[in-house]
């Protein structure tokens, strides 16, 4: 944490810095124990007192502790303004947080959260200028913090580099609120020039949301260049040889005026065109053409977001249908040449390609799915909420019960399931599959969750929540560790598993990757589906200790791609391939649904023959039986089919890729079905494939007019090219205090 700023202030000489920073090295000992901290070293001493780094007994947090030693020489206004602007935004991210405050203390004192990376001053000073994109990212989380702070009414009055503290992720944190000011307040305030918005710089000036804009672009303009805006040896010595500090103000507003529009960010290797309109209006001199507050910023990058879309778009729009174009006519020429030939082979060889893209495309479908259901139960794993949740109910004195070899788990069960902690994380649960319920009602094409749950380490069932209210839940308290959605197995551990789930914990590992488990039947439900798992750490970064499994499960008839409707004479079935006693299983076929209708047993295991597939696989001309007709005295299955297959292969690193095939199966008799007529009835297809081409070309060069016809920010002004001077030291700025009666505390 950049406690002691590296910018000279008015109230230290440059011999007293480098006093204090002699004596810091000889200090051993806090002028004071301050109560549950640890003080451990010096960080330095300044015009004020002392900043130790320590450490919060209760938590082991490191902490930052300033004490006030000289105390006869402090401004006690702008000290318990900032405590008090600290204390307004303590719940802010984007503040540094202020922990606890000794004023009674002798020395008096505060404690703030230690912030290790230092200011933004001092990567600057190690680095030089930043890339473009790494300065716009501090730039915009800057921007979000100061739009926060706004919206309480604060304005900080004094933003600059040295300012701006940064975390251990290298995320901006706001600092120093000792000149700001409430929105409300008339009382000027000075800050530090060539940061300072030039109205600010008058000691009748009213407190403007758009001094802080100005500050957020000089600050941008220094990031990109190395040097503040307006910077020259010319202006600061003017500056520097002013009588008082009324002088000295004026002088400065006077330097701002007179001198040329800065155009040395516009040299930046990679800047682009909308991101010099950002400097440019904050940096307006005049405040009605600033920006008006900083959402007006943030809305401005935003767009300029916007617009880096605006290329692909323009690709999409016109070179788009010009290829689509030549796709329909490549394949409608063939399709005419087909039909042509009149042979059954042909067509057989026709409908077979047909069938092999759309088992491609629903491969890749459910593929895609997967990928995204991988990204779902990740991002609920690292959700803090759900940490805070988990951890109470899997460390508790209950769980523990249920997981020792002894224990009574019919009689902890019910006293379990009523836990009010175990509740909560019930609720939770239950709240996150109702956002993916309602997203599905938004869009259809979202994904559909059958329930979400969560076990512990040793595979102990915490809570489960299920798409279906009506669903009695029977699993919370048993131990689910055979199953291959905990254990990553290809195959479920233990037969009676019964026996298995009412004993205690079993030598059983977590998983420590994301998984996709081979496919199971509900105990509930009898639907055969699937479990996504990834593991729960104890340290989300370090990921070294697994301290339980989060899992969502996903009917395998849910996948987008296989609620198509194909139709009764064309349609996809699911088949398991993954070693295990599952495969060759019909995992999905929709007779299955008329199965169930019927009151059978939805999910029978029926199963594809290995030199079946394999048929399928060497031989384009091969007719499929399906094997549902074995069981099934019904037409619907009956007969000769033309198949095409397709492998889901599971994404990232997983350690069986090929898990599942697509089977795409579609009626023999009626592919061949008006075979004289297929000339006419593709030219008559080709017609309204031309048409819908025309539509969609329509429809996306709509799109692109309107957004290519968005108006851009613009802003102008006036001037002329300066010569590009030399840049001065950043370390030589200075916040200017206004003047105000100081109050002396004993």
């Amino acid at each position: 944490m950049s406690i002691m700023t590296r910018d000279h202030t008015q109230q230290q000489t440059h011999e007293q810095q480098n006093l204090a920073r002699d004596l810091s090295l000889a200090s051993t000992r806090p002028p004071l124990d301050v109560p549950g901290y640890e003080a451990e070293k010096l960080l330095g001493r300044g015009a004020y007192g002392e900043v130790w780094v320590g450490t919060d007994k209760n938590t082991g947090r490191r902490v930052a502790i300033k004490f006030y030693t000289h105390r006869g020489g402090i401004d006690w206004t702008l000290l318990s303004r900032e405590v008090e602007r600290l204390v307004y935004l303590s719940a802010d991210r984007y503040v540094v947080q202020l922990l606890d405050v000794g004023w009674d203390g002798e020395p008096p004192y505060y404690v703030m959260e230690y912030i290790e990376n230092g200011s933004l001053d001092d990567l600057l000073r190690q680095r030089g200028p930043l890339p473009v994109g790494e300065a716009t990212d501090i730039f915009t989380e800057v921007a979000i913090g100061l739009m926060h702070a706004h919206g309480k009414g604060v304005l900080h009055c004094d933003l600059k580099p040295a300012n701006i503290l940064l975390d251990q992720d290298n995320k901006p944190r706001l600092a120093d609120f000792g000149q700001s000011r409430l929105s409300h307040e008339q009382s000027p305030s000075l800050g530090t020039l060539f940061y300072m918005a030039p109205e600010q710089a008058d000691l009748a000036a009213i407190p403007d949301a758009r001094w802080d804009v100005y500050a957020l672009g000089a600050m941008l303009y220094c990031m990109l260049t190395d040097a503040p805006p307006f910077r020259t040896e010319a202006n600061l010595e003017r500056i520097e040889s002013s009588n008082g500090l009324k002088d000295r103000l004026a002088r400065y507003q006077s330097a701002i005026r007179s001198s040329a529009t800065p155009t040395d960010h516009r040299k930046a290797p990679g800047i682009d065109r909308a991101l010099i309109d950002v400097v440019d209006r904050c940096l307006a001199i005049e405040p009605e053409r600033r920006f008006p507050n900083v959402q007006a910023v943030i809305d401005a990058l935003n767009a300029r977001e916007v617009s880096k879309v605006r290329l692909p778009l323009m690709f999409l729009g016109f070179v788009g249908p010009v290829l689509l174009f030549i796709i329909m006519a490549l394949f409608g020429l063939r399709g005419y040449e087909d039909s042509v030939r009149l042979s059954e082979g042909s067509i057989t060889k026709l409908a077979r390609e047909s069938n092999d893209f759309a088992a491609k495309f629903a491969a890749r479908s459910i593929e895609g799915e997967i990928h995204r259901y991988f990204r779902v139960i990740r991002n609920e794993a690292e959700q803090r909420e759900l940490r805070r949740l988990f951890i109470p109910v899997a460390d508790s004195d209950l769980v523990r019960q249920l997981n020792q070899e002894s224990a009574d788990i019919e009689k902890l069960r019910p006293v379990f399931i009523e836990d009010e902690q175990r509740k909560q994380l019930h609720d939770y649960l239950k709240g996150r599959i109702g956002y993916y319920l309602k997203e599905l009602e938004r869009d259809p094409r979202e994904l559909k969750l059958a329930s979400m749950f969560a076990v512990d380490r040793t595979g102990r069932m915490l809570s489960v929540a299920y798409d279906d209210e009506s669903i009695v839940n029977q699993s919370v308290g048993w131990n689910y560790s055979y199953r291959t959605y905990f254990s990553g197995a290809a195959a479920d551990k233990a037969e009676k598993k019964k026996e298995w789930q009412d004993s205690g914990p079993h030598d059983v590992q977590p998983i420590r990757e994301t998984h996709f488990s081979a496919a199971f039947q509900s105990s509930t439900t009898n639907i055969w589906k699937v479990a996504v798992t990834t593991p729960i750490f104890n340290d989300p970064v370090a990921k070294e200790e697994v301290i339980g499994v989060l899992a969502l499960t996903v009917n395998l008839g849910d996948f987008a791609s296989l609620r198509t409707n194909y139709g009764a004479d064309r349609f996809a079935v699911l088949i398991d391939q993954r070693d295990g006693p599952n495969k060759g299983v019909i995992l999905q076929h929709p007779m299955f649904d008329k199965i169930a209708q019927a009151g059978g047993e939805r999910a029978t295991p029926f199963r594809l023959a290995d030199e079946q597939l394999q048929q399928i696989q060497s031989d384009s001309s091969y007719l499929y039986r399906d094997p549902l007709a074995k069981a099934l005295d019904d037409e619907a299955v009956r007969g000769d089919w033309i198949p095409a297959v397709e492998w889901v292969r599971l994404p990232y690193g997983s350690k069986e890729k090929e898990a599942m095939i697509v089977l795409i199966q579609e009626r023999y008799s009626k592919a061949i079905e008006p075979v004289r007529s297929l000339g006419s009835n593709l030219k008559r297809e080709g017609i309204w494939a031309l048409v819908g081409v025309v539509a969609v070309v329509l429809v996306l060069w709509y799109v692109v007019i309107r957004v290519l016809s968005e108006p851009r920010l613009t802003m102008r002004r006036g001037g002329t090219p300066s010569s590009k001077s030399q840049a001065t030291p950043v370390h030589n700025m200075t916040t200017l205090p206004a003047p105000q009666k100081r109050i002396r505390k004993s």
